[in-house]
């Protein structure tokens, strides 16, 4: 099956598209320049057909191409089955993610997510004390896309805080998560802000999310520019 996939996968790179995205995910270069809405498609034409049998061989080889392991993903975000067998996909996956790109696209498909949330949250309680980039990064960006709600908002900032490591895109992806709870919680995430451990490269770049967000007024960037630690 993935001899297929791969043929198909070329047939619809695009050079320039390729080019593009070689540029925008450093130290990837294993990318075809295949867009997402073709690698959706794909995705979901197998989780229609015999996807058991395609995870098997996903998840015992080795992926030639980055689309790969994203379909990979789609794939478990798409299938039809009980909460268990997804995580158990979801394990086996997460050593294939090494890059942002591939991290976020499989959080956000994720939505099991949304209607499992205690089961799925409990299931990252131990991601958030690993000690690997992208797994970290997955498990803040599964609180991004899933969880800044107002049952779990209190227990996201807690989260967040206890995150230290020192990866870039982890950093990003924290500081990002941040600026979503300040939009969607203020009053809540105002406090957080005032009583935190965050480093300050990811406090400081927290507080420029914020501040480039269209939906925070001149006076509360005012205010939110206030706090920025000197360097």
């Amino acid at each position: 099956m993935q001899e297929k996939i791969i043929a198909r996968l070329k047939i619809l790179s695009e050079p320039e598209y390729q080019k593009f995205n070689l540029t925008l995910i450093p130290g990837v270069d294993n990318i075809l320049g295949v867009r997402s809405p073709y690698l959706r498609q794909i995705a979901r034409e197998i989780a229609k057909d015999d996807w058991r049998s395609y995870l098997d061989e996903a998840e015992n080889n080795d992926d030639i191409y980055m689309e790969q392991t994203m379909i990979h993903g789609m794939v478990i975000g798409l299938i039809k089955t009980d909460i268990t067998e997804i995580l158990e996909h979801v394990s086996i996956f997460l050593p294939k993610i090494n890059n942002w790109a591939v991290c976020d696209s499989f959080c956000c498909g994720l939505k099991i997510a949304d209607k499992y949330q205690s089961e799925v949250w409990e299931y990252l309680q131990p991601i958030f004390s690993d000690d690997r980039e992208y797994y970290l990064r997955f498990g803040v960006v599964m609180i991004l896309s899933h969880y800044i709600n107002e049952n779990y908002i209190d227990r996201v900032l807690a989260s967040l805080d206890l995150i230290h490591h020192d990866g870039y895109y982890l950093k990003m992806a924290v500081a990002w998560a941040v600026s979503v709870c300040y939009i969607k919680f203020p009053t809540r995430t105002s406090e957080f802000l005032q009583h935190n451990s965050l480093d300050n490269i990811t406090f400081n770049k927290a507080l420029q999310k914020i501040c480039e967000s269209k939906r925070v007024d001149q006076q509360t960037r005012i205010l939110i520019k206030a706090m920025r630690y000197k360097s």
